[in-house]
């Protein structure tokens, strides 16, 4: 049975996230949604289980403002691309060159721009999005700040509405966030679709939330589709996820 071991990373602000691991093998850094933690994202539902049973050495940090890690309020903890500069500190602390990528949605996006950055792992995983959510990030970063700003009012109907829910599930703090999602910069999408390296993107059938997920293997140069089952949301509690991620990355 694959235990999970937690600690405690200081980034290169002294800011102290959370990182959890699994299993033992092959490095794979996995990249969880936003509102969303290691633990719900990857643990709750069996995926890390089933990658550490697969050869792997799971690796789920948590973001910034996320899960375990600190939620500071100075808008100086939140430069930039702070996300970007969180996870390339945390690779140059565990001295990883040969390892796999992966994220879910924000996690997913994030990925991406490591990927442009110039971080190369031998294959990455691009779930839970789609062309529209890498290449027009700006409404759906407005979204999710109308969401936090709005918390207190949003009735069930509002577009908003499974967002705040989802946002008040996790007990996150809001200042924290709103920074957070302030600091998100564009992705340089030319420079994505011309990267040489297999990725797979996989997407729930019913989810359009971060736009068309078979668009995006169009716009990349080695890119795979992979469907499974269910919403944006829901497809998260679907073995199908694990279960695809674990065929991707042990294919010949």
């Amino acid at each position: 049975m694959n235990n999970i071991r937690s600690y405690k990373f200081s980034s290169f602000d002294g800011v102290q996230l959370a990182v959890h691991e699994m299993g033992r093998g092959r490095p794979l850094l996995l990249l969880h949604g936003l509102f969303s933690h290691a633990q719900l994202n990857w643990i709750k539902f069996g995926h890390a289980a089933k990658l550490a049973d697969a050869g792997f050495h799971v690796i789920m940090p948590d973001f910034r403002s996320h899960g375990q890690s600190d939620a500071p309020h100075d808008p100086a903890a939140y430069p930039e691309d702070i996300l970007v500069t969180d996870i390339v500190t945390l690779l140059d602390h565990l001295s990883l060159d040969d390892f796999d990528l992966g994220g879910f949605s924000l996690g997913a996006r994030t990925s991406a721009k490591l990927l442009c950055h110039g971080i190369k792992p031998r294959r990455a995983i691009l779930a839970g999005m789609g062309w529209e959510g890498l290449q027009g990030w700006d409404g759906r970063r407005q979204f999710f700040i109308d969401a936090i700003n709005g918390r207190g009012s949003v009735k069930p109907g509002d577009p908003h509405f499974m967002a705040v829910q989802f946002f008040k599930s996790q007990k996150l703090d809001p200042v924290a966030c709103l920074h957070l999602l302030e600091s998100f910069g564009p992705l340089a999408i030319d420079k994505l679709a011309t990267l040489a390296l297999p990725i797979a993107v996989i997407c729930g059938a019913d989810d359009a939330d971060n736009g068309s997920a078979p668009m995006l293997v169009q716009k990349l140069s080695d890119a795979r589709y992979i469907e499974i089952p269910g919403t944006h949301m829901s497809s998260v509690t679907e073995g199908a996820l694990g279960d695809s991620m674990v065929t991707f990355l042990t294919a010949g």
